[in-house]
């Protein structure tokens, strides 16, 4: 099949859906009714001749065909993305779409200077579109990975290989309880036994995905996928759990939230710059992260 402009709106639309992981959840990022995506989606189906995923109460599902059509998706809208980035740095103007990956609640910490970096790059050019994504710390390693993003900001464990890691400073957090908790105004020499019995939230949205050996009560009788769930279960009263402080400070300063033994109950994690050399050897891909990094006095 020879590629049309319908062909890659179609394509844009189904990268959408593997990525939002279904139908439903692709309607906000999409901005269309859940029955044009659904539309769209099979309008792609027949211009391919073939189904590309499984959708019904099970669930939605990526077919054989599927994986290999989001992978191909992938790279050719990478390759439309170079080829206008390469005509507009032709041209000597700052010119196509700028995507960050970036992990939740940063917005509330005083040091990250992402707006600050995005302003400026504004700044000297109106043929800029900025597409920011909010997601989970590992998902914004492979947003890097794969080219679907720019650059991330975000935290690693595990570094990936190909992808280039500029720290850019340090995140705190703190194990907190809210005012209707007993180790809010507990007595010093009860903390230690009121916590031996404190349900701790687990969260596979912690910044370092690992459980501390903290040797508190983790019974997974309340999860959390990110900070802000993590916040609403604090605020019950009936649970404690780790916060970034930048974050928890908010809860902190009207005195609904307090720091349990902040001394022992802390970690730090780095906050990164995440690119790839494969995805930013473009002007506008060296302008934003030049501007990232002086943004954060990083040279």
């Amino acid at each position: 099949m020879q590629v049309q402009d319908v062909d890659l709106r179609l394509l844009r639309v189904f990268v959408t859906i593997v990525e939002c992981g279904g139908l439903s959840a692709a309607e906000s990022r999409l901005n269309i009714g859940r029955s044009t995506i659904s539309a769209h989606l099979s309008d792609l189906e027949i211009r391919l001749g073939v189904k590309l995923c499984k959708r019904g109460r099970s669930g939605f599902e990526l077919t054989e065909p599927g994986r290999i059509t989001y992978q191909a998706s992938l790279e050719l809208l990478q390759q439309c993305e170079a080829f206008a980035n390469t005509i507009a740095g032709s041209k000597q103007q700052l010119s196509g779409r700028v995507t960050i990956a970036i992990i939740d609640t940063l917005v509330s910490d005083p040091r990250c200077k992402v707006a600050d970096a995005i302003a400026a790059l504004k700044s000297k050019s109106d043929n800029i579109q900025f597409d920011l994504y909010v997601c989970e710390a590992r998902e914004v390693e492979t947003a890097v990975a794969n080219g679907r993003s720019l650059l991330g900001i975000g935290v690693s464990r595990h570094q990936i290989r190909g992808l280039d890691y500029t720290p850019l400073h340090n995140e705190t957090n703190y194990l907190y309880c809210a005012e209707r908790h007993p180790l809010f105004t507990c007595a010093e020499q009860d903390i230690s036994r009121l916590l031996a019995s404190a349900e701790v939230i687990s969260s596979n949205y912690l910044r370092d995905k690992e459980r501390r050996n903290d040797g508190l009560n983790y019974q997974n009788s309340a999860i959390a996928y990110h900070d802000e769930g993590i916040a609403h279960l604090i605020l019950t009263g009936k649970f404690i759990g780790y916060l970034p402080e930048h974050y928890a400070n908010y809860w902190v300063d009207k005195g609904l939230f307090k720091a349990i033994l902040p001394a022992k109950y802390s970690y730090q994690i780095p906050l990164m710059l995440i690119t790839s050399n494969q995805h930013t050897n473009t002007p506008l891909a060296q302008a934003m992260i030049k501007q990232i990094k002086r943004s954060h006095a990083i040279n």
